[in-house]
């Protein structure tokens, strides 16, 4: 397989992922709301850095310690009190909620570093590292470290056109939204993250 087709593969196994509901989505709707189309691509900056990390503790030979029963349960656990209490500080802030139509400061390296946690504390993309991914990991490594690099280059850059798209919508479509809508989209998008968060601490309780 070249570099294309790795690139190719990868972009469009990392793009279904991206698609599907989560806790980074519910949390760049929020954000992009409030913050602005920045949000987005930052905290997928932040997601970017962890999951650089992540590859390169797989390959150093790290999975074999972090796929441990008791490692994905405190992991799970966690997370899930993690999620729960980002999504309960959304539905907290909702009496003060307005719509201005201008982003409220906040600085690069706070979306940054929401990206970083949020993917930290999401049990699946552990799990999905340690499985899947680790076996695509292992499958460019075949074709050498710049088979890797190309690898990751596709995985990204489908997360940053997803992201940057949902965060464009939101912080351009709030300027046609009533504020009653506008609390609902936030309300929602707390709830998923608290039922996410209950949903994976529930699953990790219950693992063997």
């Amino acid at each position: 397989m070249d570099y294309f087709w790795i690139f190719v593969f990868s972009f469009f196994v990392a793009l279904t992922g991206a698609l599907s509901p989560g806790p980074l989505l519910a949390a760049c709707i929020s954000e992009s709301t409030k913050h602005g189309f920045k949000s987005g691509p930052l905290m997928i900056l932040g997601h970017a850095i962890i999951e650089m990390l992540m590859i390169c503790f797989l390959l150093f030979g790290f999975a074999q310690f972090i796929n441990n029963p008791l490692i994905l349960k405190t992991i799970g656990v966690i997370g899930a009190v993690i999620l729960v209490y980002f999504g309960s500080s959304m539905i907290f802030s909702l009496p003060g909620l307005v719509l201005d139509f201008k982003p409220r400061p906040k600085t690069s390296s706070s979306l940054i570093m929401l990206g970083i946690t949020l993917s930290l504390s999401n049990p699946y993309w552990t799990i999905w590292w340690l499985t899947f991914g680790f076996g695509l990991v292992l499958s460019a490594q075949k074709a050498g470290i710049t088979a890797v690099g190309v690898f990751f280059l596709g995985h990204i850059l489908a997360d940053f056109l997803w992201y940057s798209i949902v965060s464009l919508t939101m912080s351009k479509g709030k300027r046609f939204l009533s504020l009653g809508l506008y609390k609902t989209i936030i309300f929602i998008c707390g709830l998923a993250l608290i039922g996410f968060g209950i949903a994976f601490g529930i699953a990790s309780l219950l693992k063997n």
